[in-house]
Order: C-alpha cells, then structure tokens, then sequence
C-alpha cells in the first residue's frame, strides 16, 4: 500500500495541488508476525525503497502462543530493522500514558527518506489480575470473572455492564470522525480545483480508482496467422500481450522475483520504480516471492492499480499463502508463471510443476489460464484483466509451441473449444482435451490417429477449466459429450481431470533434467505415445460392447446453505 501511494503521488501530484495523494500507511504487528518470513522479504524490500510514508507499530508483548518469546524468538528486532535502513524508535511505557507513543509517532512522519519502527513495550493482558503478561490471555478469552475484576481494578467501570460505552469515549470517537468528514470535505473541494487545473489527470485518476477498463484496451492484443507468424514460446507471447495492453493501461505495475528476462514480463518504457524514482511502474522484487504476491494484494487493496507479478510456476508454492488472500479478498492480481511443466529442460525436478497446477485450481475463487498458442495468450490477458474480483494465473511455457491453425481468441474465452474437429458426420470416436504445449502435440496424434486407424478424433483445448465450468450445460456437452472416450492430455498431474476424462496422461512422478524434447518423449507426451494411448481407450470401451459410462450423467450437489 506504501508504494502504491508513493507511486500515484508521483504520478498524479502536481506543483500546484503537490497533495491530492498523500496518505501514509500504519501497520501494527506483533511478535509472531515478525517471526514470519514475509516480514523479512518485505521490510528489506521497504528499506531498499525508502518508503518514507510506512510507519509499523510493533507490539513488543514478548508472548506468543506457546509461551514467553525466548522460546523462539531473541533476535535483536532494533539492530534487525536498523539494518534494514529503517529508523526505528522505541518507546518503554504506554501503561501509564499515550504521550510517549503520540510523540514516536509524529517523529515517524518527519522522516522521509525510510520506512519507521516504533518498538513498543506492552504487557499482554495487562490489568487481569491472574493472567497479565501470561501466554493464557493470548489465544483464549479471559472469562467472565476475571473480565470483571479488570474492569473494577483497573478502569473503574462498572463490572456488571456489558459492552458499554462511556460518554466521554463516545464523545472522543464522534469527535474524530468529525474531524475525518471535515477533512474528507476539504479533499473533496481540493480535488474540484484540480479537476479544473488537470481535467485529463483528474480523469484518469477517477477512472482507474473506479476500476474502470479503458476503452479498446484490449484492440491492441495480437493475433496469430496461422502460415505467416513465427512459432514462439508462450511466454513470449505473454510478453507481447502485457505490453499491447499497457499502452491503454497505465495501472498496470508490477515485476518479477528476479527472473524478469525469463519470465518475460518487462513493459517497454516503463522505469523502475526506485527510491529515487517512484513514478517508474517496474518493480524489482528481488528473490521475495511470498512478499512479492502479498504487495501486489496491498497495491490492489489501495486502488488505481492493476498490479500483476512473475515468477516460475513452481515457485507459487512460495508465494500460495498470499495468493490465497488474493482469492478470498477478491483482488483481481494478475500471477504471471512461467516455465509451466517438465517441459522447462535441464533445471530439473526442483523447478519442474508436478502438483502446482491442480494446487491453484482448487483454490476457491482462483481462475487458472494455460494457453496454447499467441490467441489463446490474448484471451488469457483479456480474462485477466476482466476479472476484477478473481486473481488469474497466467501459465507460460519455457519452449516453443507449434502454431495452431484453428486457434480462437473467443472460443478461449468460454475456456475450452474444440481447436480440431473430427472427420465426417456423427459424434467423433475419440476426444482429447489438452492444455498449453500439449495441445499441438495431440493435434498430431489426431492426424495420426485418422489417417493410421480411421478414429475420427476431436481435440479440445482447455485453457481455462473455471471458464469452461461457468458455461451453460448445452455449451459444456456440445464441446465434451460425456459418452464418448475421452482422454486428458497435461504435462503435470493427472488430479482434477477425471471429472472430464475417461483416461489421463499425466505426471505422476518428479521431473528430470534434461533436454525440453526427450523430457517430453519419456513422460509420455510425444505424438505417438498419445495416438497409442488414445487407440487403447477407444479399443478398451469397443471391448466392453461400446458402452461408454456418460462424464456428464452424474448428480451436482450445492452443499453450501446460504
């Protein structure tokens, strides 16, 4: 949140209205929460840029849930946080009074140039007569009676009154809330003027804190020839995508944890944002993926960003327990992973997916995009950047990927399609649905399967699995009948591909190192394996009389009452 305001501050800011973004961030935290790894990874990075206007509150309680801090925790948090280029301050005593606190707190907002700790030493549970300062009064209430006993001894109010509000706090609160009106009132007026001055700033500072998509931001995305353009990388068609969407898209701000080139994410003529230069939309994360997806999560908590970050896709595991807050706090942050599947090389098993994929698909309210092709990558951004409310993850492949003549960027958008037709009339003998860099390779093995064999087979391309679920029935049958063999196609798990599939090709182990091609060969996902494969299941069904158990003949329970 501190360098989404530091960056619309210099971006929006003028000399003659120098505060229309001017807000700080305030943060309290606790003794656990700097024992969590993000800590680190965020406070260096906050150091590193100087964030003048972050002031942290730390809860200095030395208790944590199993007991005093010295269990686990006797790290000295000064000398940590000054080494960070932090200033940090410390203040002994709120028991007896405020001033103390008040007074780090106004020294925290002079200092510009770097982001402020206030150590602040507290007891916890302090008052309770039997469980002050104890790791009892953290993770459990303190129960009636001793509830009571702390009312009468320590703040003199009544015991048998429950959750009331004396006059004068009453007053205080209502008081800052006037004072909050008067000041939103003043911002209101301030913002009138500057509307005057800066109409096309004020404009789009209106449209971006709306979230409004700009109009024809999505005219500029390419689109494949088939025959004319040149086989690429997904990622880096990626790279094409987010950079003909930034042009109509300035709130588009983010990185890579320090694989930029591999990840192919650089928008052209965007600056790094750096201490010294905060209107530069490039963030150099550093090697910090679990803070990397949470800033994004803060920059779009503030508004007037998009903000989108990059990494391996074998690296999300770094970065999941933020990406989940995206999921449940609706942030619409856009996860660019690359180097998708054992298909990345020589790396090996260490950065090769396995489980990733079906790890991200079956988080809640999490849209995942594997694209096949340059349209299909248009589609993914096109998804992405509509989902307002749904993070995406954008999948890109390390190697090269053959064109696709019937390749769609609306068909791609309803998240599967078929990308070949069978043969002839009738319903085909075969489907196969694949994904990414598997999809030419099971359009080869359909050629092969017609011209060796006489099955006319159907393959499916299924960017989008969520996509293709949102669809009405009619849609999902017309695309995948149910009743006639189908086999999944993906180079990582075979988990979750059963709901649509008869049989699976899929990784069941770690990956290898080795060359991109030979990987592939020996896991399976050569054009003659699937056409094998895709045979023996249509054989296995033709052995049991052709009948075929229907995908789509089967019960969905709601389970959720709401």
């Amino acid at each position: 949140m501190a360098i989404a305001a530091k960056h619309l501050g210099a971006t929006y800011n003028t000399t003659d209205f120098p505060s229309i973004i001017n807000s700080r961030t305030y943060v309290i935290c606790g003794d656990g929460c700097l024992q969590e790894g993000i800590s680190g990874e965020a406070s260096s990075l906050a150091g590193h840029l100087g964030l003048g206007d972050l002031i942290v509150l730390y809860d200095d309680n030395h208790i944590t849930i199993d007991g005093d801090t010295d269990l686990a925790f006797t790290e000295d948090v000064k000398m940590r946080y000054e080494s960070y280029g932090w200033q940090v301050l410390v203040v002994d005593d709120v028991a007896n009074g405020l001033d103390d606190l008040r007074a780090a707190i106004d020294e925290g907002k002079k200092c510009t140039d770097k982001p402020t700790l206030i150590k602040i030493r507290t007891e916890i549970g302090f008052g309770s007569p039997s469980k002050q300062g104890s790791a009892s009064s953290h993770g459990a209430p303190l129960g009636v009676p001793e509830i009571e006993a702390t009312k009468g001894r320590l703040y003199g109010c009544d015991p048998s009154q429950d959750f009331l509000v004396d006059e004068d706090v009453a007053a205080y609160f209502k008081e800052q809330a006037d004072a909050g009106d008067q000041a939103l009132a003043a911002w209101d007026a301030d913002f009138a003027k500057y509307k005057e001055a800066h109409p096309d700033k004020a404009n789009e500072l209106e449209r971006r804190f709306n979230g409004e998509i700009p109009e024809g931001a999505f005219d500029d995305l390419p689109t494949f020839v088939f025959g004319k353009d040149k086989a690429n990388a997904t990622r880096k068609f990626s790279e094409a995508c987010i950079n003909a969407v930034a042009k109509k898209m300035p709130e588009l701000m983010g990185g890579s944890a320090d694989l930029t080139g591999s990840n192919c994410c650089q928008i052209k003529g965007a600056g790094d944002f750096q201490k010294d230069t905060p209107e530069g939309s490039t963030l150099r994360f550093g090697v910090r993926e679990h803070a990397m997806a949470a800033i994004c999560n803060g920059m779009f908590a503030y508004g007037g960003l998009r903000p989108f970050c990059a990494t391996f896709l074998q690296f999300a595991g770094y970065a999941l327990g933020a990406m989940r807050c995206s999921a449940l706090s609706k942030f619409g942050v856009m996860y660019i992973m690359t180097h998708d599947s054992i298909g990345l090389g020589e790396d090996g098993p260490t950065h090769q997916p396995v489980e990733m994929l079906e790890s991200l698909r079956s988080m809640p309210n999490m849209c995942v995009v594997r694209a096949a092709d340059a349209n299909e990558m248009a589609a993914a951004y096109q998804i992405a950047i509509n989902n307002v409310h749904t993070p995406t993850v954008i999948c890109c492949t390390r190697g090269t990927v053959a064109p696709l003549e019937h390749s769609s960027r609306d068909k791609a958008m309803k998240g599967a399609y078929a990308v070949i037709e069978e043969e002839g009339e009738g319903a085909p003998d075969l489907v196969m649905i694949a994904t990414g860099s598997e999809v030419w390779r099971c359009v080869d093995a359909a050629k092969a399967l017609q011209s060796n064999h006489s099955i006319r087979t159907r393959v499916v391309s299924m960017p989008c699995q969520e996509l293709f679920l949102e669809q009405s029935e009619e849609y999902r049958r017309s695309v995948l009948p149910g009743n006639v063999p189908t086999m999944s196609v993906e180079a990582s798990a075979e988990h979750g591909w059963h709901r649509f599939s008869h049989a699976q090709i899929g990784v069941a182990r770690f990956g290898m190192s080795g060359p991109l091609e030979q990987l592939f060969q020996k896991y399976g996902f050569g054009a003659e394996n699937i056409a094998s494969k895709g045979k023996e299941l249509v054989d296995f069904y033709k052995n049991l009389g052709g009948n075929v158990p229907d995908l789509n003949c089967r019960p969905t329970f709601v389970n959720f009452q709401a």
